[in-house]
């Protein structure tokens, strides 16, 4: 038996390979901070958050978070709660299994003639560089799976309740409700653990990145929407209008 003649198992396999990739880049991107006044081409300004000054300087991660809640709703109108779950522990279990991966890969002796074969870029030292990019701390690591699993929990609870509200209707209220919602508590949650208490951040430097990072996520769920419908329509016209119906009904009882 075949199990990719199924639409609706070529279409899991799709979502969730999406789902993994880009919570797994998330996570090894977010290294790298950026400054979105700079990106877009204005200058940096500073603002004031709970008395502290900051510039909107983000993590490059949360270019690609937004994209995982919102695939966690569109798995959730079709797959329901259960398929998220699945996804969501699953895509734990790799992105724990990376770390260990890359964790043996910087305690490997490097070849002499590696380390310094890239100081003619501006990098003396490769093994440093390699260790301290893909090194990352054990807080932040922790605090980045724990937010995206209590994030996780809520959304596709908050999905389905404001489901069982609307029913078929008002796609974007389930859909950009549930993420903001839980787009709020991924980012205070991740930041207190891995700053407030890894790195003894004070607390109006911690609600001030906090608020920081959730305008930015707030922004792009909003500016997400429209994408959100496309989705629907292209995995109906996949699916067909009777199978597409089902799922979501299905989906819909899952618990």
């Amino acid at each position: 038996m075949n199990i990719l003649n199924k639409k609706e198992n070529r279409l899991f396999f799709i979502l969730g390979g999406f789902f993994v990739a880009n919570a797994l880049i998330a996570e090894f991107i977010g290294i790298k901070i950026f400054s979105l006044e700079e990106t877009i081409g204005i200058d940096s300004s500073s603002y004031s958050f709970f008395g502290e000054k900051i510039s909107f300087n983000l993590t490059a991660g949360v270019l690609l978070w937004p994209i995982v809640f919102v695939l966690t709703d569109v798995i959730n109108e079709y797959f329901g709660i259960k398929g998220v779950r699945f996804l969501s522990f699953l895509t734990v279990a790799l992105i724990s299994y990376a770390f260990v991966g890359v964790y043996f890969a910087i305690h490997l002796t490097p070849a002499s003639w590696w380390i310094e074969s890239a100081t003619s870029e501006g990098i003396p030292n490769f093994q440093n560089a390699f260790k301290k990019i893909f090194g990352q701390g054990l807080w932040i690591i922790g605090g980045s799976i724990t937010a995206f699993l209590i994030g996780q929990i809520i959304d596709v609870r908050v999905f389905q309740k404001l489901k069982s509200i609307t029913g078929e209707n008002k796609i974007w209220l389930r859909a950009t409700g549930s993420t903001l919602i839980s787009q709020l508590i991924d980012s205070f949650v991740v930041l207190f653990i891995a700053f407030k208490i890894g790195a003894d951040w004070s607390w109006s430097l911690f609600l001030a990145v906090g608020t920081c990072n959730y305008i930015f996520k707030f922004i792009v769920a909003i500016i997400m929407t429209p994408i959100i419908y496309l989705a629907h329509l292209i995995i109906d016209k996949f699916l067909g209008p009777q199978l597409a119906k089902t799922m979501k009904l299905e989906a819909s009882n899952m618990n």
